[in-house]
């Protein structure tokens, strides 16, 4: 017996009558489907905010840069010189400025505690270089810097960067692996639910069969039963994931780990197709164990 798809989905299906809106087999399918939605979307927008962070971090370092300057006295002042000149009349550096003792004390503090004094500390002059988005030739950078600073080092950050990258591509698959985990397990929930209800159920299936129902017609109904209850229970999963998503921290006024951790724009939308995808493998997996089941009793 076939049925409309639409009438499967919202119900008024003639077959949706035979199966007993309640069981510890629907109890399980809502639960489960919502904890393992819950799970999904929490590690997928997660995983969006991580990457937004670690792109911003990326980016950030890209687009800067520090010279190095270690020397004494007035070499120290004349080499400093030496090398502003030259980076700010390199095509690509949109900024050269050095960065003052008391900036380089309050970032040591945090290592070193308070107190530190210049003179019991020797710090380098450091120049911070801001580069342009058309970027910088670095090699010939490092060979004006070379001839007219000569105890000067460029750090393009890249060192920096590298574990950045590693830890945002591990990141992301550790998220593919979890939401394919998550996925399975929630499959193999549906199949044993599909089989609980069929099983505690077998007394309604002999007289339907007596009555001349085909087995497509019995297996619609626990079918369409198990899939509402998933993509419901889904649902209820993905609310509670962004409510708890709401309170990632978003833009602290002061940089740190968490700064910048917050979904943007269509980043919102992905979490909606978590209770979709809970809802077509809930089909798919209630509609094969039933029909299995269904073959075996015969």
């Amino acid at each position: 017996m076939s049925e409309n798809p639409l009438a499967f989905m919202m119900g008024g299906s003639p077959s949706d009558q035979i199966v007993p809106p309640k069981g510890n087999a629907t109890w399980l399918t809502g639960t489960a489907s919502g904890a393992m939605a819950f799970i999904a979307v929490f590690a997928l927008t997660l995983s969006l905010a991580l990457g937004h962070l670690a792109d911003y971090w990326s980016l950030d370092l890209a687009q800067s840069a520090t010279v190095q300057i270690v020397a004494e006295g007035e070499a120290l002042d004349l080499q400093t010189e030496a090398a502003l000149q030259v980076l700010r009349t390199t095509p690509g550096v949109a900024s050269a400025e050095i960065i003052s003792d008391a900036s380089q004390i309050e970032l040591l503090t945090p290592w070193l505690g308070e107190g530190i004094s210049t003179d019991t500390l020797p710090l380098p002059r450091l120049i911070n270089v801001q580069i342009a988005d058309t970027g910088l030739d670095g090699e010939s950078l490092l060979l004006r810097l070379k001839a007219e600073a000569p105890d000067a080092s460029y750090n393009d950050h890249s060192f920096w960067r590298a574990p950045i990258l590693e830890a945002s591509n591990r990141l992301r698959l550790m998220v593919a692996v979890s939401l394919g985990l998550t996925a399975l397990i929630t499959v193999i929930i549906v199949v044993l639910s599909a089989n609980t209800a069929l099983a505690s159920n077998q007394g309604i299936i002999r007289t339907l069969r007596l009555l001349g129902a085909r087995d497509s017609y019995i297996a619609q109904a626990f079918v369409r039963r198990i899939t509402l209850r998933a993509t419901f229970g889904a649902g209820v999963g993905m609310i509670l994931a962004l409510i708890a998503v709401l309170f990632f921290p978003s833009q602290p006024q002061t940089s740190g780990l968490l700064s910048g951790l917050e979904l943007r724009g269509l980043d919102w939308v992905y979490p909606l197709v978590v209770p979709v995808l809970v809802g077509i493998s809930a089909f798919v997996a209630s509609r094969m164990a039933a029909h299995y089941h269904l073959r075996r009793e015969i």
